[in-house]
């Protein structure tokens, strides 16, 4: 057997599988209806840090290219001559 089909071969083994499986099972306690449960505010407490934690690298990201849009402007006025502009921040 090729690997491919054995790819599919399971895939489709663990398709079958899901459909037996009952409906209840699958959804978990803030989509099944019982939103003031313990496991779904832990739920949003988990959503809410990977905000913070996605913002904070985002942040991080665009703070840099800031850092390194002021270096070049500064490297390209003291490279012009001119020791008023580089010695002057960039705002």
């Amino acid at each position: 057997m090729s690997f491919s089909r054995i790819i599919r071969l399971l895939t489709g083994a663990a398709g079958l599988c899901l459909c037996f499986v009952p409906a209840s099972v699958l959804a978990c306690a803030a989509c099944f209806g019982k939103s003031d449960s313990s496991m779904a505010r832990g739920m949003n407490w988990g959503i809410a840090s990977l905000l913070v934690v996605v913002i904070g690298v985002l942040g991080g990201i665009a703070s840099f290219f800031v850092y390194i849009a002021r270096k070049s402007a500064m490297a390209d006025a003291s490279m012009s001559g001119n020791p008023a502009e580089s010695t002057k921040r960039i705002q």
